[in-house]
This record gives structure tokens, sequence and C-alpha cells, in this order.
């Protein structure tokens, strides 16, 4: 909603809100998102803000916004944030602490994790109206045997795998994830590579599963 559409005569419009009243989603008491939009306060026009409290190792799922570019700001904690550029086909990542800032352009792909608990980041777009397409819907609704078909694979084990994933998921992992805690352990004493800062005053983010990371 543009501000142009909003009657500022009007004697019930609002100019403050608590988005503690608001919640957009909650998977427990410490990862969970609050939203303010034009529904909730028409006077803010073509903005949206999702509050975005994160405990350790925990994230937004991957996904895309086909409407709105995104700017993650970090408040506490630590989280990294990443996106694939579509053009270069390359997989960027960024660490970012307390009044440092990532921005995402429209329809990338992205995701982003926190790396300590009390993580709180606030996201805001461009947009009054935010259309996302979560990771997660597209894994549960494709069928297998096209993901098969299309690159290649065993639809048996596709099938096998995607299986847990019944929901969207918005806040991963899931609450009633069940992985092996023995791999979780091997996983945390695999020594990451190093990659070099995208920007000297930021954190280079250091997951094994991180092919390329910006110059």
């Amino acid at each position: 909603m543009s501000k142009k559409d909003v009657d500022f005569k009007d004697p019930k419009l609002i100019y403050a809100f608590d988005l503690a009243q608001s919640r957009f989603f909650t998977k427990n008491d410490s990862n969970y998102i609050n939203v303010l939009g034009s529904e909730q306060m028409k006077t803010l026009g073509d903005t949206l803000l999702l509050d975005v409290f994160l405990s350790a190792e925990n994230g937004v799922e991957p996904h895309y916004h086909f409407n709105a570019s995104e700017v993650i700001y970090c408040i506490s904690g630590e989280t990294i944030v990443s996106m694939i550029n579509p053009t270069t086909k390359e997989l960027k990542a960024y660490r970012i602490r307390p009044q440092q800032a990532v921005n995402i352009p429209q329809g990338w792909w992205h995701y982003f994790t926190a790396n300590a608990d009390n993580t709180h980041v606030l996201t805001i777009y461009d947009t009054h109206k935010l259309e996302t397409v979560w990771g997660s819907d597209i894994l549960r609704l494709t069928p297998p045997q096209e993901f098969a078909n299309a690159y290649c694979l065993d639809e048996r084990q596709i099938q096998q795998v995607l299986a847990p994933i019944k929901d969207t998921v918005i806040i991963g992992p899931p609450k009633d994830c069940n992985k092996n805690k023995e791999d979780n352990t091997s996983k945390a004493q695999t020594i990451p590579p190093s990659y070099p800062s995208y920007h000297p005053t930021y954190y280079p983010a250091r997951y094994p599963y991180m092919p390329y990371y910006g110059r």
C-alpha cells in the first residue's frame, strides 16, 4: 500500500506499533519471527519488516522473494548470510555482526544461519506485501521422479531423503529433526577451510560446503 492510498485524516490510523504483538512464525521460544507491514500499520507505505530471533545453528531456510529486495541488518549475535548470484552463478557468503548489513537483490536465492545464541536480525523489504518461495516447499511439492529424471538421480533415494519434509520449514532445522548426534559431532570436529574476506570490516564464512567466497 502506497502512502497516497492512505487517508491521513482518519483518526483510526496508527503511527506506532509493537512487533511483539504480531507473530509471523514460531519454532520455539528462542527461534521466532515477528512482522510489521501495512496490514499492521497502514501508514507504513511500501515497506515490510521481519524481526528475526535465532539461537545458534538455527537459520532461515533457503528461499527467494520474487517481488522485493532485502536488507539483513544484524542487531545482536552473529549470522552467516549466503546468496547465489544468478548472473555469475557464484555462491557468496558474509558473516555479519551488530551494526553490519547485507543486501539481497530481488529474486536471489538466499538463506542465513545464526552463529551464536540470542542472535537478532532485522530484515527490511521494499514492498508492503512480501511474496516468498520457500525451499522446503520446492522440495516437498516437486514429485521425486521429476528430480530423478532432470538430474539423473535415484528416485527411491530422493523419496527417502525428502520424506521428512512435510510442511513449510521457514526456521530450520525443524523442531522434530532427529539427525544422528554422532554425525553432528563428527561434522563439528571437521577443520573448515579459510576464505578471504569480502570486506575488511566483515568476517569470512568458514563452512566446508561453501565453494566460493566473494573477493
